[in-house]
């Protein structure tokens, strides 16, 4: 398909006057490819949010049943895309086929879920009869009902190309919602970004949306992103990635006079908390099962499991793990800036004198990654803040403790988390209510005896949790309730 490498702005696809070019990293040949894409400039930002606020004028009157056929016609052209969508991606991200098919498939039907919602709830207000007999003052009707915030904009992940990025959660929420959407693309799979834009762009077209209902601006550079959110058209930002970029985009925020919700997803070292009768009892298939969600992307998931609380003097299980991890194989991580990361990351947990090597892989090229698991003790870990840190890659840290007191004492001083994991016998997970409890103040999501990786989307789903997992304890990106982040109450009194 023809890559144009510009932005997408009012359905049609613009570049600036004498702007610089980026390229797009071939994780799979450890080069840059040739492509050109053109650096959005300061004046098409402007545009670009002109025109959804322009367009959210129109968009908000539609009714759930258009934007229901709205989200199920991107979903179809999506489809449309048939394999030079998946080739493309391989090719930007390094991802194998099959994760791809199957995460097109979950982006397809996040669409779906929620023009399906939109067409089973129609009516969305609670109305309170007036009392006009009421003493000593009567009371009027109330309505409360809830509408669009107004133009969004929406931050695209690295690692999930398409279920976190251009036509991702964040999109069909904000869309299901009522509000128009401004996409910063991420520059790791900008020619993917632009496939997907064209099949949302078609589906304005062909349903006559406003143009100005969705854009995508290309860049590479940090500064469109602070001049983005700063736009006064924008009212509210979705955002999938680091702590230390949030915080940045939430300074350049503050900067505005209005100042706007940040709803960001940011990380989690997703804490596995094995009990001593479940390891003793299944050692080995459960040190493969962690060892196996562990690799899974090669550990570039927001929900890969971090860190392993297990209990003391288990030598079988920590040899299970490091055969397990030695025959894993490797892959080279979305961006070289990743893999420089994760390789500082490790070394500066190896530099720790409580830390050891349990078990590593052997990398098949010398730009991949090498998957470490490493060990140490609660009193380490409570005095290193780096092993509380998410080391985005194929690493986790191993925390061996004596007794379910030490565990409680690790488990208060944990920071917010996506989601922990409890893996233990029936009888003696209810044995240990009071860890449940104390867990369930420092997550998003408690799993009982299953992995982290995977994230349903339902109605019943939470992906968030208490900072700094995320920037708002009170709300999801994924799942029913994600589109509650782009509309406000409102109430009418008659």
């Amino acid at each position: 398909m023809n890559i144009t490498g510009k932005s997408l702005i009012n359905g049609t696809w613009q570049v600036g006057e004498g702007v610089d070019t980026f390229f797009a990293f071939v994780p799979q040949e450890n080069r840059y490819d040739d492509l050109p894409f053109y650096e959005v400039s300061q004046h098409l930002v402007e545009s670009a949010s002109a025109a959804a606020e322009q367009a959210f004028k129109r968009y908000r009157k539609t009714t759930p049943e258009q934007r229901a056929d709205f989200l199920d016609a991107i979903a179809e052209n999506i489809l449309a895309l048939g394999n030079d969508l998946i080739h493309t991606t391989m090719r930007e991200t390094g991802l194998p086929e099959q994760r791809l098919e199957g995460e097109r498939m979950r982006t397809v039907n996040q669409l779906r879920f929620f023009a399906n919602d939109l067409r089973a709830n129609l009516v969305t207000s609670t109305i309170e009869d007036e009392q006009p007999e009421r003493a000593p003052l009567p009371k009027p009707e109330t309505e409360l009902t809830y509408i669009p915030v107004g133009p969004v904009a929406v931050f695209g992940a690295s690692n999930f190309p398409y279920a976190f990025s251009t036509l991702g959660g964040d999109t069909a929420s904000a869309l299901a919602a009522g509000c128009t959407v401004v996409v910063k693309g991420h520059p790791a799979h900008p020619a993917t970004s632009e496939l997907m834009a064209n099949a949302i762009l078609k589906a304005i077209k062909d349903l006559d949306m406003p143009l100005g209902v969705f854009a995508l601006l290309q860049t590479s550079r940090p500064e469109p992103s602070h001049q983005l959110v700063k736009c006064t058209e924008i009212k509210a930002v979705g955002f999938t990635g680091s702590f230390n970029v949030a915080s940045s985009l939430q300074k350049s925020i503050h900067q505005r006079q209005e100042v706007i919700p940040l709803y960001g997803e940011l990380g989690s070292i997703n804490p596995q908390v094995i009990l001593p009768k479940k390891v003793a009892c299944d050692a080995e298939s459960l040190a493969q099962a962690l060892v196996g969600s562990l690799m899974m992307g090669q550990g570039q998931f927001c929900t890969s499991p971090g860190v392993w609380l297990l209990p003391a003097n288990n030598e079988k299980f920590l040899t299970a793990t490091a055969q397990a991890l030695s025959t894993a194989s490797s892959a080279p991580l979305l961006t070289p800036g990743i893999l420089a990361n994760y390789q500082a990351s490790i070394q500066q947990i190896r530099d720790i004198r409580d830390v050891s090597l349990v078990g590593q892989n052997s990398p098949s090229a010398p730009f991949h990654p090498q998957a470490q698991i490493v060990r140490t003790n609660v009193k380490a870990f409570l005095e290193h803040r780096i092993l509380h840190e998410e080391t985005f890659g194929p690493s986790a840290i191993i925390v061996e403790y004596d007794g379910v007191t030490e565990l409680m004492s690790l488990i208060e001083q944990l920071q917010g988390q996506l989601t922990a994991s409890i893996h233990g016998l029936s009888q003696e997970i209810d044995e240990q209510a009071e860890i449940v409890e104390a867990l369930s103040f420092s997550v998003g999501r408690l799993i009982l005896n299953q992995m982290p990786t995977g994230v349903e989307v339902c109605a019943t789903m939470n992906h968030g949790g208490p900072f700094p997992s995320s920037t708002d304890v009170r709300t999801t990106s994924v799942g029913l309730h994600a589109k509650d982040r782009f509309l406000r109450p409102i109430c009418y009194q008659r």
